[in-house]
């Protein structure tokens, strides 16, 4: 079945649906798989096992985030922080240490998440594949939140006896603590000597704060950062490096129309012609412009990518349903099509599924699909002042972004080689090339992460649009 999209549902309902598919171990996704094939009558078991794994995908700029929470009062405050988190665009998966679960459950934890939440290192579900290790790696930041002092001190003396210790202790990822405790036991030589060798390793730390104690009248410095502040660290950290250099009001006052993701051109209702394009380039430019200060409008074909944080987010499935939506969304000041849009549809679409038969393969027509880029380069009215293309070929890069430049009309075309052995289709870098109106060579810029691309050439367009020379660029 293809990939699910619920929308406008009541609030109430969407935490039953939570609860209900944390409760049976499964996504949400699956869990109204299961109610739609159940109201649907099918004879197709319905039934997943609670403990297994699911398949996770790599996300927004490739982001995830391993929460460890530890056993401390504070540990109420991680559950907003998984919220906090998530608003920012960025996927969490939760592992709870034992002490924790006397504070929150596992089942609350993976209803807030959309994930399995993780709790016994000896799990044979997650286990028999070295879970504990995947846990550890398959993630761009660990945050441990609270930090208690037993589990600060296991992280400094090397111990690993439970899950969140043994996980602690496996990644090679950046690892941010927010230590919560009694201020007397942050204030004791034990933990202070614990704290400085963990900063001496390399763990970054958000806290604690000062204020009220749980204890009854017990104050002072030992409170757990609050999740705002804890979520401003995360989002700094997983930030990419162009992007944190990049002027927040740099491009203030301007529009920016991007496309992203693919198109899908129906056959019949089961199946499609499209492109194998993740998004995730046209979603990192997105997320580059909104934090620079402009007003971004994202039209996105059919990806698993969350909404950028401030980016005004359009979802279609065909090229024209794409020109339709662009064409509404001007004026815009610089339009930036990085869509990988098919160049063809089926004129004669199936109503219903095509069935194989003896009288030989299906007849189907193919058309033309609209150039969505040359139609908006070629406007005469509400053309935006710099229109960016993008080329992904195989071959002849350079020759093939030079004429496409010149064919469809733009200002830039960023160009990058696709070829299968490259593993940019899908995956979380780029190489590009700039190709520019009246300059005579490309700009080439170094092998670098999809978000990286994304705030260099931010950072390139605030150039051109302030009239500020490229070699001042770093």
């Amino acid at each position: 079945m293809a990939s699910l999209t619920v929308r406008r549902l009541d609030d109430e309902i969407k935490v039953a649906l939570k609860l209900r598919a944390a409760k049976n171990g499964r996504s949400v996704e699956d869990e109204v798989r299961v109610i739609l094939r159940d109201a649907a009558g099918s004879a197709e078991p319905a039934t997943i096992d609670p403990g297994a794994e699911r398949p996770q995908p790599r996300v927004e700029g490739g982001r995830r985030v391993t929460l460890i929470i530890g056993g401390g009062i504070a540990a109420y405050k991680a559950l907003d922080l998984i919220r906090r988190i998530k608003e920012r665009g960025f996927y969490v998966r939760v592992v709870l240490t034992q002490a924790a679960t006397h504070f929150v459950t596992a089942l609350t934890v993976s209803a807030l998440a959309d994930e399995r939440c993780y709790t016994d290192l000896f799990d044979s579900q997650s286990e028999f594949d070295a879970g504990h290790i995947r846990l550890a790696r398959d993630c761009d930041l660990i945050v441990v939140a609270p930090a208690t002092a037993d589990l600060m001190a296991k992280m400094a003396h090397g111990l690993a006896d439970d899950l969140a210790s043994a996980v602690l202790l496996a990644t090679d990822k950046p690892i941010l603590l927010a230590p919560a405790m009694n201020p007397l036991m942050w204030r004791n030589a034990a933990t202070r000597r614990n704290v400085a060798q963990l900063l001496h390793d390399g763990v970054l730390t958000v806290g604690p704060n000062a204020g009220e104690m749980a204890e009854a009248n017990e104050a002072g410095l030992g409170r757990m950062s609050e999740p705002l502040e804890i979520a401003a660290k995360v989002e700094a950290m997983l930030r990419p490096k162009q992007l944190q250099n990049l002027q927040p009001q740099s491009l203030n006052g301007l529009r920016v129309l991007i496309t992203a993701g693919p198109t899908h051109e129906p056959i019949d209702p089961v199946r499609y012609i499209a492109n194998r394009s993740s998004g995730k380039q046209g979603y990192a430019i997105a997320a580059a412009a909104a934090a620079a200060g402009a007003e971004t409008v994202l039209v996105s074909g059919p990806v698993n990518l969350p909404d950028p944080k401030g980016v005004r987010v359009m979802r279609v499935e065909s090229a024209r349903d794409m020109l339709s939506r662009v064409e509404q969304s001007l004026p815009a000041d610089i339009a930036i099509f990085a869509a990988a849009v098919a160049d063809w549809r089926v004129s004669n679409a199936g109503e219903q599924k095509i069935k194989k038969s003896a009288s030989g393969l299906p007849q189907l027509d193919l058309v033309e699909n609209p150039d969505i880029l040359a139609t908006i380069a070629k406007r005469t009215h509400d053309r935006p002042k710099l229109v960016i293309g993008f080329a992904a070929e195989t071959e002849h890069v350079a020759q093939n972004a030079t004429a496409k430049l010149a064919r469809k009309g733009s200002d830039w075309i960023v160009a990058n080689d696709v070829s299968p052995a490259t593993g940019i289709m899908g995956g979380d870098s780029n190489t590009v090339q700039i190709f520019m109106k009246d300059h005579t060579a490309p700009e080439t810029w170094p092998a670098m992460s999809k978000d990286d691309v994304a705030g260099r050439l931010i950072a390139r367009i605030a150039q051109a649009v302030h009239g500020v020379p490229p070699k001042s660029m770093s």
